[in-house]
């Protein structure tokens, strides 16, 4: 976690003003992804196959999704950053709750508000189409929290 946190705080201190990540994939994702894996961990061998990643606990995902109530649209850097944030979290999230041992049906309502949510994005993850749907992006992450409060054995 230390990691994830210098590395986002890097981030968000190295976008200047204007500057905004529109064809690249979201740092955040990126940053995390590298941090998970152990250090002594060798590199995998080449195959045909595509390298499966284990899906995160829904816990651990939506604790990070609840950290972005601390972060915000405050300047434009961090309005990039924060909204890409929120929109890989809903992502971590959806695969989170159709992964875990409860079943995709346990989750039902959370899932569809972020169907809801990546059909009205489409494909375009840039910043300027995530500003545009800000409104849905954080509704979407604050009826999920409000859902995930009815269900404490889910998230502790």
């Amino acid at each position: 976690m230390l990691v994830v946190t210098l590395a986002s705080l890097a981030l968000s201190c190295s976008s200047g003003p204007g500057s905004t990540p529109t064809d690249a994939k979201s740092p955040v994702r990126a940053a995390r992804n590298t941090a998970s894996a152990p250090a002594t961990q060798e590199p995998p061998t080449p195959s045909i196959a595509a390298p499966s990643r284990a899906v995160e606990k829904v816990r651990d995902v939506f604790a990070r999704l609840q950290a972005t109530y601390n972060d915000g649209c405050t300047t434009p850097g961090n309005c990039a950053y924060f909204l890409g944030r929120v929109h890989d979290e809903l992502d971590s999230l959806d695969e989170a709750m159709k992964a875990d041992p409860q079943g995709p049906g346990h989750f039902k309502e959370p899932v569809a508000w972020i169907a809801t949510l990546r059909s009205e994005l489409g494909a375009d993850d840039s910043f300027e189409n995530l500003k545009k749907h800000q409104k849905l992006l954080t509704g979407t992450r604050d009826k999920i929290n409000t859902w995930m409060q009815g269900h404490p054995e889910d998230y502790r």
